[in-house]
């Protein structure tokens, strides 16, 4: 029994530790998202792009992820997820502290934008591998029985991650003057999460390695031809059912944050606090929506998500367009994100699932980061776009149809709890 007690008490210790890197990483990734509005002007001198030019370097950081997918896939298989989960904090803390670092274009001109780009990248390049890495570590680390509960906490710390973005930015809102928060405050966000990133960085060289690395099938290898070739029905399943997924989270909560301030009407700092108060909920319903999968598996809350996703999201928009109210706001986007729980609290586990431990980061990393950057990454800016084509509900019915796109693949896969590839290593 004290035997039984101690492992379990070291399982914890690592989960939580591998959770709390996790929530550093996209506490960095998100704090662009949150401040978009405050550093454009920034790097980008046209005041009438600007915004547009933001939100489109945004989404080039989601091209980087699947290259740092692939490439850190392939390093986390072959040298530990350890090692891969330490790798990609190191290249989210240099993102951030050059984000945090360089001079406006009104100093340095176009080295200003160059320089946003490529800490983008960076960052980009960091997450690709960070969302396999944790994913894969979270799930082989977790007790068989609960798997799909101590799995959901890489989105409870994604969330939380933005989420505590939100607060800062609400915090500096709150102590510093509106010109001061415009022309240096919004560094300050930056410059804590490159500094987080190296105490996280010191906390994964802690981490013990999971089991399943341990006995893997050393013959063979993990690489972008051998998951093309041996695994394709799987990689295409994890791209199919990621894309409606990221594109469902992405709309109802970073694209949320522009929506509420531009379409609705809300203030930045009202919007700010909206979106903060129901990613507190979606945050908490996590774990339940995790466990609920441990009990009745996974397949029922995905196709639950598809379904609502599919009636209810051209409603959630035309609604919140004439909203006045915060309280009502509030409701409706946590009510959105209700619905897109299916999927994120139960979608690393399930790719975990699908692929043998020797290949299994790459599995989950390199198809998710591609549908990412495609779908998840472009939501801001396909919005916008819309918006500024005077069709701005044409994103409703693109958000729609891609949501009805994974469902169709969430009917026809078996339930992974049933039938994990996890059990076998």
């Amino acid at each position: 029994m004290s035997q039984d007690r101690d492992v379990r008490r070291h399982r914890l210790r690592n989960i939580i530790g591998g959770s709390a890197g996790n929530l550093v990483e996209w506490y960095d990734w998100y704090a662009y998202a949150a401040l978009t509005s405050y550093l454009a002007p920034h790097f980008f001198p046209d005041p009438v792009s600007a915004q547009l030019n933001a939100w489109a370097v945004f989404a080039v950081g989601f091209f980087m992820r699947p290259i740092g997918g692939w490439l850190m896939g392939v390093y986390a298989d072959r040298h530990g997820r350890k090692a891969g989960l330490t790798l990609s904090i190191t290249l989210m803390c240099l993102g951030s502290l050059m984000i945090a670092a360089t001079p406006s274009c009104a100093r340095i001109g176009g080295w200003a934008t160059a320089s946003l780009i490529v800490a983008r990248l960076l960052q980009g390049l960091s997450l690709g591998g960070e969302y396999g890495a944790s994913a894969t570590y979270l799930s082989e680390m977790a007790e068989r029985r609960r798997r799909g509960f101590y799995s959901s906490f890489q989105y409870v710390t994604l969330i939380s991650g933005q989420l505590i973005a939100l607060l800062v930015l609400i915090l500096l809102q709150a102590v510093m003057a509106g010109p001061d928060l415009e022309r240096w405050g919004w560094r300050i966000p930056f410059a804590v999460g490159g500094v987080l990133a190296l105490l996280v960085f010191w906390l994964r060289r802690r981490l013990a390695e999971t089991e399943s690395f341990a006995r893997r099938i050393q013959t063979e290898r993990s690489d972008p031809l051998a998951l093309v070739t041996k695994h394709p029905r799987e990689a295409g399943i994890v791209l199919l059912l990621t894309a409606g997924g990221t594109l469902a989270f992405y709309a109802y909560s970073i694209y949320l944050l522009t929506f509420l301030n531009q379409t609705t009407g809300f203030s930045k700092a009202t919007a700010t606090q909206v979106n903060a108060a129901a990613l507190f909920v979606f945050m908490c319903a996590q774990p339940l929506a995790g466990a609920l999968s441990d009990r009745i598996g996974r397949k029922p809350l995905m196709v639950a998500f598809g379904l609502l996703g599919l009636l209810l999201t051209w409603p959630i928009f035309v609604t919140l367009e004439t909203v006045r109210s915060p309280v009502a706001a509030f409701a409706i986007m946590t009510g959105a994100l209700l619905i897109v729980t299916g999927y994120t609290s139960i979608n690393a586990v399930v790719k975990a699932e699908l692929f043998p431990a020797h290949i299994r980061t790459l599995g989950v990393a390199l198809p998710y980061a591609i549908a990412n950057a495609l779908f998840g990454g472009t939501a801001p800016y396909v919005a916008l776009w819309f918006r500024e084509s005077g069709w701005e509900r044409g994103f409703y019915w693109y958000v729609t149809v891609m949501i009805g796109l994974s469902l169709i693949v969430y009917l026809r896969m078996r339930d992974t709890r049933r039938h994990s590839l996890i059990l076998e290593d």
